[in-house]
């Protein structure tokens, strides 16, 4: 990781330096909003702030490798503002949202547990990315090992999506949403590779249909907002399924 150069304490530091970790701190204010409207019950704010956030996430590196202004201590920042906005947040939106005061005995402790379980599952995810910040992918190949914790985060706020889209009430089965918390968190410290932006290749001829398709993608979001999340969460989940059954037939044969 390249590092910006050592400056005296007096010295002045340039702006454009210390952008990257304004916009994590951004990033984390967002996080921190959304925690704060959904133990106000506004569930669909919360959810969009976390939303933004992981825009914000996937900005702050690109600025900070195109302003060549990255540093360990922005790297640390970074994975900690990702371990509150997609492990902390997320886990206790959909407890409130789905398992807070609608399941007893031990129905409730085991919910809980799932909550745990998959907060401590990014914290483990965020961990192993840091340690294996520096090394290289596979064969040249970039992917991410494991589902990376902004997209963990969509998939664990699916049960709200889907309850916002009209598809179904999950209030009426919060074990539910609680199984798939934990699901999320399996796969985000699984070894399962998944996509990443880095390997994406678009074709000349395809431009055209990218462009089109940001065009549709953006129609959708603002006339079906919740309909193109859940959409958005089971495509990405095609994709998972689709990788882990490559591997399985690989391996059997």
């Amino acid at each position: 990781m390249r590092r910006p150069e050592t400056r005296p304490r007096t010295e002045p530091m340039p702006f454009l330096l210390l952008l990257p970790n304004l916009v994590t701190m951004a990033g984390l204010s967002l996080g921190l909003t959304a925690l704060r409207f959904a133990f106000a019950g506004r569930f669909e704010v919360a959810a969009i702030l976390l939303l933004l956030a992981a825009v914000i996430d996937g900005l702050d590196g690109l600025i900070a490798r195109r302003l060549r202004a990255t540093s360990a201590f922005g790297a640390e920042l970074d994975s900690l503002s990702d371990f509150l906005n997609f492990g902390v947040v997320p886990g206790l939106l959909i407890y409130e949202f789905t398992l807070s005061g609608r399941t007893e005995g031990l129905g409730a402790g085991l919910s809980w547990v799932l909550v745990l379980v998959y907060v401590a599952c990014t914290c483990l995810r965020l961990a192993r990315f840091n340690v294996a910040r520096a090394t290289p992918a596979p064969g040249g190949k970039p992917f991410f090992t494991g589902v990376p914790s902004p997209a963990g985060a969509m998939l664990a706020l699916l049960p709200l999506f889907a309850d916002h889209a009209g598809l179904v009430d999950v209030t009426q089965q919060p074990l539910a949403s609680a199984l798939w918390l934990g699901l999320v968190g399996a796969l985000m410290i699984s070894r399962i590779p998944t996509f990443s932006p880095k390997s994406l290749r678009i074709a000349q001829g395809r431009v055209g249909l990218v462009l089109l398709g940001t065009t549709i993608l953006m129609g959708m979001l603002f006339t079906r907002f919740w309909l193109t999340l859940v959409v958005l969460d089971l495509v990405y989940g095609a994709m998972i399924l689709q990788t882990v059954v490559r591997r399985r037939g690989r391996d059997l044969g």
